[in-house]
């Protein structure tokens, strides 16, 4: 089941993850999330420049966990921007979503592995990452960071869960991410159905100049426990 980023107009799905070639998708769900480390960093190459965020296990264990995950298969490796565009949970607020694959069987099959919920244990402020959800334990693949501090989220009642937790924050890279192509804002979510039938493609004919991840990785780690010998 789609999910929302609560306090929009009816649209949708909240995160689209579309555009690498289906063959470059995992097209079944691991058993398992891996257990994240402490804290890591995951850089997303995009259309506009890379950007980096900061993960944090204490925030959002469950929601990390998944993050970690995802990052290290490389899924949203090809994902397109599809909203750059207003949350009504917070007067002003603004931001940025995608989540979803061209392969409809891998959505499916990720739409059905919805992670634990979880409290909001950092508050909501320009950078912070979330996954977005329809209903409890929904969150899966579906991504959206603030751009700007949308302290709504923090608390905002949607289909019978509370707010949507932080996982993680932007830094570094903000350049790339307020020039996201915002022209279309939040006119891709009435169009659900057509986005996850036909991917990249339908959007690139229906929506034009939408901007895209190129590449993830995971450049740094931070595990539990103390430093190896030898580091300060």
């Amino acid at each position: 089941m789609p999910s929302l980023l609560a306090g929009l107009p009816a649209l949708g799905a909240a995160v689209l993850l579309l555009g690498a070639a289906s063959t470059d998708r995992p097209r079944v769900h691991p058993n398992q999330d891996p257990v994240a480390p402490d804290s890591f960093l995951v850089r997303f190459e995009t259309t506009r420049g890379p950007f980096t965020i900061k993960a944090r296990r204490a925030w959002s264990p469950h929601g990390v966990d998944r993050l970690y995950h995802l990052a290290r298969i490389g899924f949203h490796n090809g994902a397109v921007f599809y909203r750059v565009g207003r949350t009504m949970s917070y007067p002003g607020g603004m931001v940025v979503q995608f989540g979803y694959a061209d392969d409809a069987a891998a959505n499916r099959a990720w739409a059905t592995k919805g992670i634990p919920d979880e409290p909001v244990r950092t508050p909501h402020r320009r950078g912070t990452v979330m996954f977005a959800r329809g209903g409890p334990n929904t969150r899966s693949v579906e991504l959206a960071i603030d751009l700007t501090p949308n302290s709504g989220l923090d608390t905002v009642h949607y289909q019978g869960v509370v707010g949507f937790p932080p996982l993680a924050e932007v830094v570094d890279g903000w350049s790339a991410l307020d020039s996201l192509h915002r022209r279309h804002g939040n006119a891709p979510m009435e169009h659900m159905d057509s986005i996850m039938a036909g991917g990249r493609q339908w959007l690139d004919r229906k929506f034009p100049g939408l901007d895209r991840i190129l590449r993830v990785s995971i450049p740094t780690e931070w595990p539990s426990g103390r430093p190896p010998r030898g580091q300060p």
